[in-house]
């Protein structure tokens, strides 16, 4: 398989859209920000960027993942140009809610993805 370079005259857009404290930090880095957007809103972003053929890195609050957005649904089946990943919001502890996290808690069950306050797994 051939790598092709990255098209310098159409770059990756890189853009946050979800809750304001998040969306300073996004910002801070380079990132589009678009702080407590509606599911409209964010919908009518993604389709906006699949009409143009946009390539983009999106990260998405967990709550904003959790709606049921058209575009967003659709971008994720696709993959390829459009990226979107989320993060959770900020807080004492983040949960894992993504699919992969989903399918760990069924086979293994909850405790197994709990962490102790430094970040590693405490000893039984």
């Amino acid at each position: 398989m051939t790598e092709h370079p990255p098209d310098p005259s159409h770059p990756t857009r890189m853009l946050f859209l979800g809750e304001e404290t998040l969306a300073d930090g996004f910002r801070l880095i380079g990132f589009e920000t678009y702080a407590n957007p509606t599911p409209e809103e964010a919908d009518r972003l993604l389709r906006d960027l699949r009409r143009t053929q946009a390539k983009a890195f999106v990260v998405v609050d967990d709550a904003l993942m959790s709606q049921k957005i058209p575009n967003l649904h659709r971008v994720r089946q696709e993959g390829g140009r459009i990226v979107v990943i989320a993060v959770p919001a900020l807080g004492p502890q983040p949960s894992l809610t993504s699919e992969v996290a989903q399918r760990l808690a069924s086979l293994f069950g909850t405790s197994t993805l709990e962490t102790a306050p430094s970040g590693e797994r405490e000893s039984p």
